[in-house]
This record gives C-alpha cells, sequence and structure tokens, in this order.
C-alpha cells in the first residue's frame, strides 16, 4: 500500500471527485482511477462509489478513511522531523468549533491564516452542537467543556468564565435578583441539556443556577440566539464572558449576581484525537489560534 494512493484517495472523498483529485497530484483522470482501483483491490474494498455523474464514500471508504489520514499524518511528521518535505503545510485541516465563538473570534482572523499558509484548505463545522471527532474525521476541534473522552488529547485554550446577565429592560420590570434563591421567581432562559451549575458566594456559601428550578420557558441551543434573546429582555441566562464582554461594556446587558461565582472551572480546550500525529497543518493552526484568538478576547471577569 503506497503512500501516494492514499493521498489520491483522501483527496478524492474530500473533494467527492476523482479527477478533480488527481489534478491536484499532477495525474490524469485514467491514471487517478486506476491508482485508486489498485488500492481498492490491495485494500480487498470498494471504497468509493462511481457513477457518471456522481462519486461517493463506500461504508468501507468512510471506515478507512481516517486511518489513510493518520498514515499520511504520520509520513509527513517523519519527513519534518528529518527537515524532508514541504516547506510549508499543506492539504486540508478539518477543524470543528462552537458557532458563536467562531464567529466572534475565528472568522476574522482567518484571511491572515489562509495567506500565511497558502497551501492549506480549512475545511470548517461551525455548530454549537458537539460533533465525534474521530467519526466525523476532524483533526482539531475546539470544545467547551470537561476533557472526559479518553480518545481525545487536549491543548488549553483559556479559561472560559461564565456570568449571570440580563437586559436592562428585563430588570426594570422584573426587579435584579440579590440572592440566588430569588431566580425561583424569574424568567430564566436555559442552553440546551444545560445542568446545574455551582454558584460560589463571596464568604463561600454555596448555591446553584438551576433553569429547571424557576420559570424556563426558553430552551436554545445556540449561543449567540440565547445572547440576543437575552438582549431582548426575554429572561436572565448564563453566558460565556467573551461572548457578552461587548454587551456588557454598552450597558446593552447588565451582569447580576456578581458576588457569586460559576464554579465550574469551565476552560476551552484545543482537543484534536489521541491516536493523531500532530502534523504540522494542525500543529500551524492550534499555534496561531493561541497565539491570536486568546489576545483578541475578554478572558477575565469584568
Amino acid at each position: 500500500m503506497d503512500t501516494a494512493s492514499l493521498r489520491l484517495f483522501v483527496l478524492a472523498a474530500e473533494k467527492l471527485n476523482i479527477s478533480a483529485a488527481g489534478r491536484d497530484l499532477g495525474l490524469a483522470p485514467a491514471v487517478a482511477g486506476a491508482h485508486l482501483a489498485k488500492l481498492e483491490k490491495a485494500i480487498g474494498a470498494d471504497l468509493l462509489h462511481r457513477t457518471t455523474r456522481k462519486v461517493s464514500l463506500s461504508l468501507e471508504g468512510a471506515e478507512f478513511l481516517p486511518f489513510a489520514r493518520e498514515i499520511l499524518a504520520q509520513e509527513d511528521a517523519a519527513r519534518a522531523a528529518l527537515g524532508k518535505g514541504h516547506a510549508s503545510p499543506r492539504g486540508t485541516l478539518r477543524f470543528t468549533a462552537p458557532s458563536t465563538f467562531a464567529q466572534l473570534y475565528i472568522a476574522p482572523i482567518l484571511p491572515e491564516f489562509l495567506q500565511r499558509y497558502p497551501d492549506l484548505t480549512l475545511d470548517l463545522r461551525l455548530s454549537d452542537s458537539v460533533f465525534d471527532l474521530i467519526e466525523g474525521s476532524f483533526d482539531l476541534a475546539i470544545r467547551n467543556s470537561a476533557l472526559e473522552d479518553s480518545s481525545l488529547k487536549g491543548r488549553k485554550l483559556a479559561d472560559d468564565t461564565r456570568i449571570l446577565c440580563a437586559s436592562p429592560s428585563y430588570l426594570k420590570e422584573h426587579g435584579t435578583p440579590t440572592h440566588p434563591r430569588d431566580l425561583a421567581q424569574h424568567q430564566l432562559i436555559a442552553f440546551k441539556n444545560q445542568t446545574a451549575r455551582p454558584l460560589i458566594g463571596p464568604d463561600g456559601q454555596k448555591d446553584v443556577f438551576d433553569p429547571s428550578a424557576a420559570a424556563c420557558r426558553l430552551v436554545l441551543d445556540d449561543g449567540l440566539t440565547q445572547k440576543l434573546a437575552t438582549i431582548a429582555g426575554a429572561g436572565i441566562s448564563m453566558n460565556s464572558l467573551w461572548s457578552v464582554g461587548t454587551e456588557l461594556a454598552s450597558g446593552d446587558l447588565v451582569q447580576i449576581l456578581s458576588d457569586y461565582e460559576v464554579a465550574d472551572k469551565t476552560v476551552l480546550w484545543l482537543v484534536y484525537p489521541k491516536s493523531n500525529v500532530l502534523s504540522p497543518k494542525v500543529r500551524v493552526f492550534m499555534d496561531f489560534l493561541i497565539e491570536n484568538v486568546v489576545r483578541a478576547a475578554r478572558w477575565g471577569r469584568l
């Protein structure tokens, strides 16, 4: 099994176009097709379904794809360790991140990254729903929850401070809570699957923010929508400081229960599959995010 054929397969799987993948590697369409047929014979399975109109991954091809990427990453890392291979990282990097975070802090810096690394293509999946890195063949992800999956490795990007906030109009109509127990009398906005979050008071007393224990008529699965609903006066919500820092500064939102710390110690992680070699393309993107994102965001407490 030669790595040139594996590289062709990975590229064809990403483009769903064998001829286009072949052209990128300097191969005529007929030659590219022959190489893939030879690889499939060596594997003993059809990796791609071909018709006259389209190409699609077979079930076996989808299962084989992450292993093919891993072999290529190993080869690239080995060449880089010997000072050989490409002078600049190249290929396609599959990356997933929470959509709200990406809109605020990643999208604005992408032109600089693409200019710095002209041979890299970014394939981004931006959603507040969590994708499986292994099944989705992702190279890298940002996660803002505890790193509990033993199949993943992580590098801390930043602390993820959470606060409670509401709009001035909501507080004018409903009053401002002065103790966590007051939340039971308020309208709370909850993120999907949100569990009770521990609160620590100024004297160390323990309490909770628990949307299920109050009037929670709005449950959302998108961080930006949650923020906009809070600004519009729909209720009290818990948000990351990096998400609402601008609105707090402008007065569109007001922090409440500021003496109480959300004590779940949430962290923003850059995570990648544990089995993967940290390839040059992943390493440069991680370093770029750490260099630029942390500098741009408001991470500390107000």
